[in-house]
């Protein structure tokens, strides 16, 4: 049962991440049986994991949905994205291997081959997501990587980099050239710093849109 549910969580959450699920999209138990291959209780077991992420909520009316986020919640996720990123950027600058600094390396170059793109394709949304979910493991605390599911995958659903002018994705880009540098000088400090400055960059790129998104 569990590695059904895993597969279930996996599915689902890779459908919302991909924005294949956009926010708002109704989670229906008999088309996420289907999709997934399993039973009704392992999804339904992965829509309330999805649900304490803040990748779904639930409503009585309307049951799960993929959350849609803005106003005060976006702010005091970022805010917070702010605090686990900058720490893990710190952590990580004196514990990350050189296999996965490679790997930041390997992201980066493909990011901006598809940079080049005038519109943000999905595999650069998932390149970036990879890029950071790669930092918060190299920080090297299993607690670490609980509380930023919790906080750093839910922004993830807003595609921030769909929202950047050119210069703020060449902006972005270079931040992720500095943090790796940064991990290979071994600097705490240098890629906290960059971290922080590249997730408040992140906000206030979305912050533009997501407001005037949400009308109820």
């Amino acid at each position: 049962m569990a590695s059904a549910s895993i597969q279930a969580y996996d599915i689902i959450k890779a459908e919302i991440i991909s924005r294949r699920f956009r926010p708002g999209h109704r989670l229906v138990e008999s088309d996420l049986t289907v999709l997934c291959d399993v039973s009704r209780t392992p999804v339904r077991e992965a829509l309330r994991r999805l649900v304490s992420e803040g990748l779904a909520e639930f409503s009585p009316n309307h049951g799960a949905q993929v959350a849609d986020m803005a106003g005060e919640d976006l702010d005091a996720l970022y805010e917070l994205r702010t605090l686990i990123e900058g720490y893990a950027a710190r952590r990580a600058a004196t514990r990350i291997t050189l296999a996965q600094i490679a790997e930041l390396e390997m992201l980066a170059d493909r990011m901006e081959e598809l940079s080049a793109q005038q519109t943000v394709v999905p595999e650069e949304a998932s390149a970036n997501s990879r890029f950071h979910r790669i930092i918060i493991h190299a920080a090297k605390s299993s607690r670490l990587v609980s509380v930023s599911n919790l906080v750093v995958e839910a922004p993830l659903v807003l595609r921030t980099i769909e929202h950047y002018t050119p210069e703020e994705r060449a902006r972005s880009m270079q931040h992720h050239r500095e943090l790796i540098a940064a991990f290979r000088a071994r600097d705490s400090q240098w890629a906290e710093a960059v971290m922080i400055s590249h997730i408040k960059a992140a906000f206030i790129a979305i912050g533009r849109e997501v407001p005037n998104q949400k009308q109820v």
